[in-house]
């Protein structure tokens, strides 16, 4: 198979299919990488389907904080389906080509999912703020309709800011090099390929990250902060350890997922950050995903509660 792909127009010749260098091409070093990723992929779909089988089916789980925790099992699980079979397909067959139209359709759909996570993550933490911080009124704070209304908002803004985003990198024009040091088709990576002024696209998009990155961190950070400040004020130690460990929890993951995000898509593009850019995408395109059901979900006794009633259910129906 040839390295690349072009087409000519007039004088110009345009390149149609790029290639993804991955993790590099030593078969001995990338069989265990194979195995392993495939191993998350299936744990990080695993586990996320089984949070919205369970928040769907249960109706103890019909509660704000659950719905939420729905949706971004949704979220994690679309997002790590858009870029994990590619990846695992090119390290077992060593075809790292992906034309120009899958390329952008890979960043537009992963995009969309990744920011609407940023948007969810941040409606969660206003809901623990509330739970918490406002007990008594939290329950005609946080109604049904606010719910739809954040998480309908979430998904809606992930959308509208892809959307402007990759309608402008569609109009990029490639003449070569094709050679992408990424895994997937990420902003920077394929941006920096392009022929055209990309001053513009740039701008819009630093603009664009910089609306869903940090307002959203920055609440989530400020509701944390607040919740932490409520729960030391807990008289009961046991209490207070149990409540401070599941929110630092929280914290790690949220810090983690959008401290990367921050790296790779607000600040400078410095050589020593795209070096680094494949270490942290790693990060919260992969690891997040795989983590977030454990931290948020799986440890809670009404989910255990539920996962439990519903193996019982299962095992009753089958003996029947």
């Amino acid at each position: 198979m040839p390295l690349w792909q072009a087409q000519h127009e007039g004088n110009q010749t345009r390149i149609t299919e790029f290639i993804l260098l991955g993790f590099g091409t030593d078969w001995k070093a990338l069989f265990p990488l194979l195995l392993l990723l495939f191993a998350i992929y299936i744990m990080t779909i695993g586990g996320n389907l089984l949070i919205v089988v369970l928040v769907v089916s249960d109706e103890h789980l019909h509660t704000p904080m659950y719905y939420f925790l729905g949706n971004l099992s949704c979220v994690e699980t679309f997002y790590s389906s858009a870029i994990l079979p590619r990846v695992l397909y090119s390290l077992l067959t060593g075809d790292r080509s992906i034309s120009f139209k899958g390329c952008i359709t890979q960043y537009y759909f992963f995009g969309i999912f990744v920011t609407t996570e940023c948007f969810l993550l941040a409606a969660m933490s206003v809901d623990r703020y509330l739970a918490i911080c406002k007990p008594l009124h939290y329950s005609s704070l946080m109604n049904d309709k606010l719910c739809v209304q954040l998480a309908l908002g979430s998904w809606m803004g992930g959308w509208l800011a892809i959307t402007i985003t990759t309608s402008f990198m569609s109009q990029l024009v490639f003449c070569g090099p094709n050679e992408m040091d990424h895994f997937f088709c990420d902003f920077g990576p394929v941006v920096s390929l392009s022929c055209s002024d990309t001053r513009t696209i740039e701008v819009l998009s630093f603009i664009l990250s910089s609306v869903c990155v940090f307002p959203p961190f920055l609440l989530t950070l400020a509701t944390y902060v607040c919740i932490i400040s409520s729960i030391l004020r807990i008289p009961s130690t046991s209490g207070r350890q149990k409540a401070f460990s599941t929110c630092s929890s929280h914290l790690l993951v949220v810090t983690i997922f959008y401290g990367t995000l921050i790296i790779v898509y607000v600040l400078p593009n410095s050589t020593t950050l795209r070096d680094l850019n494949k270490v942290f995408s790693l990060l919260y395109t992969i690891l997040t995903p795989l983590a977030n059901p454990l931290i948020y979900s799986l440890r809670n006794k009404e989910v255990k509660e539920a996962l439990k009633n519903s193996v019982s259910k299962l095992y009753k129906n089958v003996r029947i």
